[in-house]
């Protein structure tokens, strides 16, 4: 990766600065979410991403290089995120429960700054919809839920599920009639149409604003300058739905690659001692129309489908086509705050909610514990502090204590992270000693969590059956299987360590570490 030139203010000029605008206003929140955005933009090292915007707001802000997700999946992980509380806590392991179902006086993150004098506002897929009421959680907002789809370009056709292209809606309307005459209803039907009618990738001539984050951007362009222009310090969380799949945009970021310069995953295979469980029992993108039957290592039916190398290479041109997209509708918000003048008293924070399989170990999608799945884009910018860039462990549960600390609000004793903003000011400096992501899977009837800790070179997984999670007493009995890899030496996860002697002290004491956060853990409900 290119490196970039560390500015670190002086304690005295931060402290100075951060009295200056204490007296005067508080500083602004802009949050900013992109669906399943992995950490391939240029200010990471990508040799392939045009990403100038992000790039932007990451030299002048804290790149943090190793963190994670609480868990790979875009309802648990922004319910931990917005709540400062990890999945065990919630109680949000997948997307079938309401937040507040499982936790009626939880406080999330836009509901305590909106408790504490903020004007707070959402647009775009900041919760998941599947875990929220229909005001995406109306508690958490002043403003009340902004439609993007009211923003979409009037003079262009609605998008019909999320396609622009005329062959895909004609094979789309067609597929939809086919399910209704099975009988199909809800899940069933959406499925069935997208699994018989869907692409997973679409190049369409429209403008911006023809596809939801395009009228996301316009929404938020024309929120900030509101918010901007009120008497009250604001946190605005804007989420962007790409680039999760269908891997869709204007024809005008596919043209800014070119699809031959791309490379497939160097190790798709099935790691040495590998533990099945590891893996997700099904492909998520599987349910588009022109995949095979591709499975992975944790399924039973084995069947011999593949991608083909011309539709991997497809699928990699569609992700970064979508990853430049959304760079340039967060240029556009990022353009409103500067117009508004609200840009010098306003952190900004850029993240990606879990990270992607791009075909290594032979997944397409998220719902693991691997380095790929778990590892996450996230950028804090904060006008008062210099540019740094930091190799120090960090996860998404310490981003509600950091913004408090930044913005001079007490931090609340439920959350479970810690603050990071004295690893931005010294990138030297460590948070914490480990992040731990989960991830929950079934066998035998019965439910298994596995527990994923990662330091600055290892991640020591181990997976507990018998329906564990971590606020019940653990039992080292219950453990099932355990992974170990070594990315100093095995980058690419391609063995699992966990049983060769010469780790035999590396797996002590990170399984120590393990019991002591379990311990923790337990009857904090």
């Amino acid at each position: 990766m290119n490196k970039r030139r560390i500015i670190l203010a002086s304690a005295a000029t931060v402290m100075g600065v951060s009295q200056a605008v204490s007296q005067q206003q508080k500083m602004n929140v802009l949050f900013i979410l992109a669906d399943d955005l992995k950490p391939v933009t240029g200010c990471y090292g990508s040799p392939i991403a045009l990403t100038p915007n992000i790039d932007a707001i990451a030299s002048r802000g804290t790149l943090f290089m190793l963190n994670y997700c609480q868990q790979a999946l875009s309802g648990p992980s922004r319910a931990s995120m917005l709540t400062g509380q990890r999945p065990d806590h919630t109680r949000i392991w997948d997307m079938k429960h309401f937040i507040r179902e499982q936790r009626p006086g939880i406080v999330t993150m836009p509901e305590y700054f909106k408790n504490n004098g903020y004007r707070t506002a959402a647009s775009g897929k900041v919760f998941d919809p599947r875990t929220v009421d229909e005001g995406h959680d109306g508690r958490s907002w002043s403003v009340p839920y902004i439609n993007d789809i009211l923003y979409l370009n009037s003079k262009s056709p609605k998008p019909t599920s999320g396609y622009q292209g005329a062959e895909a809606i004609a094979a789309l309307e067609r597929a939809k009639k086919e399910a209704a005459a099975k009988g199909l209803k809800g899940k069933d039907a959406a499925l069935y149409v997208k699994g018989h009618a869907g692409p997973a990738t679409e190049c369409a001539d429209v403008s911006d604003d023809a596809y939801l984050d395009g009228a996301l951007a316009r929404a938020g362009v024309e929120t900030i300058k509101k918010l901007a222009a009120g008497d009250k310090p604001f946190f605005f969380a804007i989420g962007f739905h790409k680039p999760h799949t269908p891997f869709v945009a204007p024809k005008k970021y596919w043209d800014m690659y070119d699809r031959q310069q791309m490379k497939m995953a160097e190790f798709q295979g099935k790691p040495q001692n590998a533990v099945e469980i590891a893996f997700p029992p099904s492909q998520e993108i599987r349910t588009y129309c022109d995949i095979p039957p591709v499975y992975t290592f944790n399924d039973s039916r084995r069947n011999n489908g593949t991608i083909t190398p011309e539709k991997q290479l497809e699928l990699l041109h569609g992700y970064y086509a979508c990853v430049s997209y959304i760079d340039a509708m967060i240029g556009q918000v990022i353009g409103a705050l500067k117009e508004a003048k609200a840009d010098k008293n306003t952190i900004i924070v850029v993240i990606g909610d879990h990270g992607w399989h791009l075909g290594d170990h032979g997944l397409w999608g998220k719902h693991s514990n691997f380095e790929q799945a778990t590892r996450s884009p996230l950028i804090i910018s904060d006008p008062r502090i210099g540019a740094s860039v930091t190799g120090q462990v960090s996860e998404f549960v310490d981003i509600f204590p950091t913004l408090c600390s930044m913005t001079g609000l007490p931090v609340p004793g439920y959350a479970a992270g810690v603050d990071l903003t004295r690893t931005m000011k010294d990138p030297d400096r460590p948070a914490r000693e480990y992040a731990v992501s989960q991830y929950p899977r079934n066998s035998n009837g019965k439910g298994v969590m596995g527990y994923s800790l990662r330091d600055g070179r290892f991640r020591y997984t181990v997976w507990i059956g018998d329906n564990f999670d971590s606020t019940k007493p653990y039992n080292p009995s219950q453990v099932i299987a355990r992974e170990l890899y070594d990315y100093a030496t095995d980058p690419l996860e391609t063995v699992n360590c966990a049983g060769d002697k010469k780790y035999a002290s590396t797996v002590a004491s990170m399984d120590k570490w393990l019991q002591e956060f379990l311990a923790k853990q337990v009857g904090q409900l």
